[in-house]
């Protein structure tokens, strides 16, 4: 009997969700951010509904057999359990499985076989997954304990840039000028205010005008750039220690910066290709089709 299955990926910048009939993948949607926070289960929940029902509706249907999330900051069970019951009150399919949105990439990029997913998006994180079938986990902290190379450490970063350049305590920036334009900020105190109350995942959306004003050769955006790729890079190398597999381990790069061809994915897959140990992954990862393959295999 066919089954329609759900798959969703949940980043701190953007929701993705799937339908597919059991055969192939039938309708697609995409919505605003809803990483997991604690004891905020019932927004995200209400953000993934719309998206999930906004892909239904384009499949013609108004539930589904299985949804399978995936989704940034479930690692801990608390808050994959109060987001879990949130969304069964939902309706959207009876049987609801949250897992992280690393896992939901391992599927994507490498079936049940051996490999590292680098992510980064609004934070970073890199999970690996040995012949033992085992995973293990590097980074993932938190904007406040860590998440080196994400969007949000790029936008910090390039906040303090622009401080010190008002001050003349480093070189004038190009990102000075970008940055009032992105938070819409008529000068440097009208940004100090917007950065005073500024969410972690509006921080982090700074990051493509730091990349693209590293693009035009500007040294102090460069440096914040080329800082983010060693410290993604790291990720990787720092769990091969800890596997149990033979190198060369392949690793694969997701996440809403690394996702698409730009110069931080190219220089992240760069310096992974220097890394004796690892062989970088150039394909895509579609991370909601590895939550529509989870979702195939659960209840089965």
């Amino acid at each position: 009997m066919t089954r329609i299955l759900i798959g969703v990926d949940v980043g701190g910048t953007k929701t993705a969700a799937a339908v597919s009939d059991g055969e192939r993948i039938v309708a697609r949607a995409e919505g605003p951010g809803a990483a997991v926070r604690p004891g905020r289960a019932l927004a995200s929940a209400g953000v993934i509904a719309e998206v999930v029902r906004q892909a239904l509706a384009g499949a013609a249907r108004l539930s589904g057999d299985v949804l399978y999330i995936g989704a940034a900051g479930a690692g801990r069970e608390p808050e994959r359990d109060e987001l879990q019951k949130a969304l069964r009150a939902e309706n959207l399919a009876p049987m609801v499985v949250v897992a992280t949105d690393i896992e939901i990439a391992l599927a994507a990029a490498f079936d049940e076989a051996p490999g590292i997913v680098v992510s980064a998006g609004t934070g970073s994180v890199a999970v690996g997954r040995d012949r033992a079938g085992v995973r293990h986990r590097i980074g993932g902290y938190g904007w406040q304990m860590g998440d080196e190379g994400s969007g949000y450490a790029i936008g910090r970063a390039a906040l303090g840039a622009v401080s010190r350049a008002a001050d003349g305590r480093s070189p004038r920036t190009g990102l000075s000028a970008r940055l009032l334009s992105a938070t819409r900020s008529d000068d440097f105190n009208a940004l100090v205010r917007w950065a005073a109350t500024a969410s972690p995942a509006e921080v982090a959306a700074l990051a493509p005008h730091v990349l693209d004003i590293a693009a035009q050769a500007d040294p102090l955006a460069q440096g914040i750039a080329d800082y983010a790729a060693r410290e993604l890079t790291q990720l990787a190398i720092c769990l091969l220690p800890v596997m149990e597999v033979d190198p060369p381990v392949p690793v694969a790069v997701t996440g809403g910066l690394l996702s698409s061809d730009g110069p931080l994915r190219r220089s992240v897959l760069t310096r992974l290709r220097e890394e004796p140990g690892l062989t970088p992954v150039e394909a895509p990862v579609d991370a909601v089709a590895g939550a529509v393959k989870l979702a195939e295999r659960t209840g089965r």
